[in-house]
């Protein structure tokens, strides 16, 4: 019998047995299923089951969460309920197949428009810096400052900033004018076709040959270049900073790809392929699909911008803030990122994304609410406080399905919160440069005209949400919400203050046995994994990983790319297939999780080098992963490493060390007594 036959035969159950399940696999940490019918499983029960840490559903998947021995449990699952496992990429593929159109359009859409975000981001922090040194009038012609009567800026007066000003520009033009080719680029990555068509396509969109798309408004009919090919002429225009047109370009180009490499024969499939994919897309982007994009292009950022500045734009802004969050849970916002860009482009800035960041902040707010009020629940403030942290620099989705949707008030009561948050940003014409960070930070994004009035509406969405949820919970929440399972042991063991400092009561821990000579002459340490700045566990963009489901630890934003084992240590279970992952163990019985990277088992390994195997025995420094931190962003993941203690075995006291740069194996990150 294995370890976890009892576990997984009651899970097999939970989930609607083995007709239910139409594929499973597993990665690091947790059973993935592509179930027939969701609705079956029974969530309450399968969450008591011992081994499982938690469960959440993500792209299609149901996740159930068990830790480093997840490999064990699932060799036990797929042997009592006779499921042949798939691999990650099936998994994924019949996923799609519990998705409708909508979503399945939109998640195409957040794949496609992932990698190229951190570059509008960053352009968009650049433009609004330039704004600020070139286009904000702060002094006057004697070159006093004077805000309200000022005729020159920064650059005007200062040869220095002048300079910067041109110069930051060439960024700028990058992102925004040659954004076809990161599109054109993405399409190909995410369809598994040639990329470097792709970039070729996209060039061929923005080529200097051709009138800047900017210009084409400007520049009479007559004087508009042509291709005359004799019977017919076609028009010279580029498409700089056009999305619809260089999507529907590259679609063109993928589905020609696919074509020919199926119906063409090996031998010469090297010379026919990219020939006849790339010259005919080339073709009918410049006559068909780019004029037609545009044109799609133009009317769906003019209705939008109608919205925005309508004489009923305050209206537009309340529904918009009040549906925000609800959309973010179905999927559908990601056609936002495709309107916002498509605004910047067409319009020189956007006022939908400063209602994005808002509903963000006020989701965030609510979830301030919550741990207001469960300030006694242990349980819930470990939910509560990772949440509302990462909801505040932009990630909702924690705060969404880990706490407000939970109990559904805090959802409501951060919907209208965001209304009101958006009717004031759009009311008074709050403009961004470009998508930016999503929570509090995003106001480095914002035109700096528009920075008080913004605060003022962040403001909104910080106490209004706030305000509500804790008038609403105050009558809603049980005594079991608010003080977690044992409200009245909650009430007779109150905090006491240290030094102003609340501490929880401790229970009185079991005797311990006396340690070994081995376990007394143990390290109390373990080193840096990586080298590069060392972050808490709860800023990480995954919830199993900020929320601890597998367990406490730190996490690391590398400069390095090899990892080091921090300890002297046996290596217990490697992800042999994908590389990105591994566990060990201490002599101690301290058990840990490595894992490179956030979703990067969906890489299948590419990028990867494991350099030991299970049983392996590892001395502090030795090398444990290789790892390509180009490939990982161009695969549209982040490249943050966590260093999990999923288990403490004899180590006592165990303390997380973070907020500075490591060397790897000589800087302590977790310590014990």
């Amino acid at each position: 019998m294995g370890k976890y036959e009892g576990d997984a035969r009651r899970l097999l159950d939970l989930v609607g047995g083995t007709a239910n399940i139409k594929a499973v696999t597993h990665c690091m940490t947790r059973m993935r299923f592509v179930l027939v019918d969701p609705k079956q499983t029974d969530e309450p029960a399968i969450e008591e089951i011992a081994s499982v840490k938690g469960i959440f559903t993500q792209a299609g998947q149901f996740q159930v969460i068990i830790g480093n021995d997840v490999a064990e449990f699932y060799k036990d699952f797929t042997a009592i309920s006779g499921i042949e496992g798939v691999s990650k990429d099936e998994a994924k593929a019949a996923a799609k197949s519990n998705q409708n159109v909508a979503q399945k359009i939109m998640g195409t859409l957040g794949e496609i428009f992932a990698p190229i975000i951190p570059a509008l981001i960053c352009g968009g922090l650049i433009l609004g810096f330039r704004n600020v040194i070139g286009e904000i009038n702060f002094f006057t012609d004697s070159g006093a400052f004077d805000l309200a009567n000022g005729t020159k800026s920064l650059a005007d007066i200062s040869q220095f900033w002048a300079g910067t000003y041109s110069f930051l520009w060439l960024i700028g033009e990058a992102v925004f004018h040659m954004l076809p080719v990161g599109i054109c680029w993405s399409i190909t990555r995410k369809m598994g076709t040639t990329q470097i068509l792709g970039i070729v396509l996209g060039l061929t969109l923005v080529s200097p040959q051709l009138l800047n798309g900017f210009s084409v408004a400007s520049t009479p009919a007559k004087d508009i270049p042509v291709w005359d090919f004799g019977f017919a002429k076609v028009q010279m225009i580029g498409y700089q900073g056009q999305v619809i047109a260089a999507m529907m370009a590259a679609f063109v180009l993928v589905y020609l790809e696919r074509f020919f490499r199926k119906h063409c024969p090996e031998v010469v499939s090297m010379i026919v392929v990219p020939l006849c994919s790339l010259l005919p897309a080339v073709v009918i982007a410049h006559t068909i699909v780019g004029p037609i994009g545009w044109k799609i292009g133009d009317w769906i950022a003019s209705a939008v911008y109608a919205g925005l500045f309508s004489p009923v734009r305050v209206l537009f802004a309340a529904v918009f803030g009040l549906l925000y969050a609800p959309v973010v849970m179905t999927g559908l916002h990601h056609m936002t990122n495709a309107i916002d860009t498509q605004l910047v482009t067409q319009y020189g800035g956007t006022a939908l994304w400063p209602m994005i960041a808002l509903s963000n902040i006020a989701q965030g707010s609510a979830v301030v609410g919550m741990a207001f009020l469960q300030k006694k629940n242990e349980r819930a403030q470990q939910v509560n406080v990772p949440a509302l942290i990462s909801c505040y620099l932009g990630v909702t989705e924690p705060a969404l399905f880990g706490v407000n949707l939970k109990y559904r008030f805090p959802l409501i009561c951060g919907m209208i919160g965001s209304a009101s948050a958006a009717m004031i940003s759009v009311g008074l014409g709050v403009e961004a440069t470009s998508i930016g960070v999503g929570g509090l930070p995003g106001i480095l994004s914002i035109k700096p005209q528009f920075w008080g009035v913004f605060l003022l509406a962040m403001l909104t969405a910080v106490v209004v949400p706030f305000v509500l949820t804790v008038a609403v919970g105050r009558r809603k929440l049980t005594a079991v919400d608010r003080f977690g399972k044992e409200p009245a042991v909650a009430a007779v063991a109150e905090p006491v203050a240290v030094s102003g400092t609340a501490v929880a009561p401790v229970a009185a821990p079991a005797p311990a046995s006396e340690p070994t000579a081995d376990q007394s002459a143990a390290p109390t340490e373990l080193t840096a994994i990586l080298d590069g700045t060392v972050i808490p566990i709860d800023q990480v963009p995954d919830d199993v990983f900020s929320k601890r489901i597998v367990g406490d630890g730190v996490a690391f934003e590398p400069t390095g790319t090899t990892v080091l084992a921090p300890a002297d240590a046996t290596v217990s279970v490697v992800m042999a297939d994908t590389g990105h992952a591994c566990g060990l163990k201490l002599a101690n019985g301290l058990e840990l999780l490595i894992h490179v990277g956030i979703d990067t088992v969906s890489m299948g390994g590419d990028g990867f080098q494991l350099h030991v195997k299970a049983g392996d025995t590892v001395r502090r420094g030795d090398p444990l992963i290789t790892f390509d931190p180009t490939k990982i962003k161009a695969a549209g993941h982040p490249t943050t490493t966590m260093l999990i203690v999923t288990g403490e075995g004899g180590a006592e006291n165990v303390t997380m060390h973070s907020g500075f740069t490591a060397i790897a194996g000589e800087t302590p990150v977790i310590t014990w007594k």
